[in-house]
């Protein structure tokens, strides 16, 4: 009988194959499916501060993390846009309520959920946090002023940002809001073509006293008398105020 003989290196060759094929099995075994879970509905505020023991602020800032981290799931990442938004807003109103002070959620709706390929995603977060500032005006109108220049900007709809910029002028009026976020509403008119209706309201913020800062009252009053001399036309303005 003639027996076989094999060289080293086929030997070799023949154990690495049947190595590589085994490896290749047990990963395609082992290997999880990637499936990605939806976004739950954001429980009742009760039952959120009777799980909070007592620490709500703590609870907000852990949920915070958790909502922001959503989108990395085990094996899978998902964008913004393919969050269903309602459940969002209900999950940022739920944090607002838990910590009043923060200001995160608000971040989270212009800066994350805000800045999604799809305008009308865009427009239910801006709109949440207009809600969200007239709940506390005068500490979060720097969210508003930031929806309103993403109204006009990113949704191209600028009524919706004088919307906005109107109740930036009506509701935060405290000392700490600065003159250029009340006046916001204003310049909006002008580059809507609104001339009258903006000469009227900056000559009565002129007349109201509200304007202390010498170099800004200086500014408003040679914007007033250049609208005034017809310097300013009825068209929309192709200056740009709110860049």
């Amino acid at each position: 009988m003639t027996r076989v003989r094999h060289s080293p290196w086929a030997i070799k060759l023949s154990l690495a194959a049947l190595l590589a094929l085994q490896v290749w099995v047990s990963w395609q075994q082992a290997r999880p499916t990637a499936k990605a879970e939806g976004l739950p509905s954001a429980p009742a505020i009760e039952m959120l501060r009777a799980v909070s023991v007592g620490e709500p602020v703590v609870l907000g800032q852990a949920l915070t993390l958790w909502l922001q981290s959503f989108d990395n799931q085990p094996g899978i990442s998902l964008p913004y846009v393919s969050l269903d938004y309602q459940r969002v807003e209900g999950w940022l109103d739920r944090l607002l309520d838990l910590d009043p002070a923060t200001h995160y959620p608000l971040m989270m709706a212009t800066q994350l959920y805000g800045q999604v390929p799809d305008l009308g995603r865009d427009r239910v977060m801006y709109d949440f946090v207009l809600r969200g500032f007239l709940q506390d005006p005068n500490r979060r109108w720097s969210w508003l002023a930031h929806a309103t220049i993403m109204a006009k900007h990113r949704l191209k709809d600028p009524q919706l940002a004088l919307n906005y910029a109107d109740a930036l002028a009506r509701h935060a009026t405290g000392s700490g809001v600065p003159g250029w976020a009340r006046q916001m509403h204003i310049f909006l008119r002008e580059e809507m073509g609104e001339i009258e209706s903006a000469k009227v309201l900056l000559g009565g913020l002129l007349e109201s006293g509200q304007v202390t800062d010498e170099q800004e009252k200086r500014f408003l009053i040679e914007r007033l008398n250049a609208m005034q001399q017809g310097e300013i036309s009825s068209t929309p303005s192709t200056t740009r105020p709110l860049d």
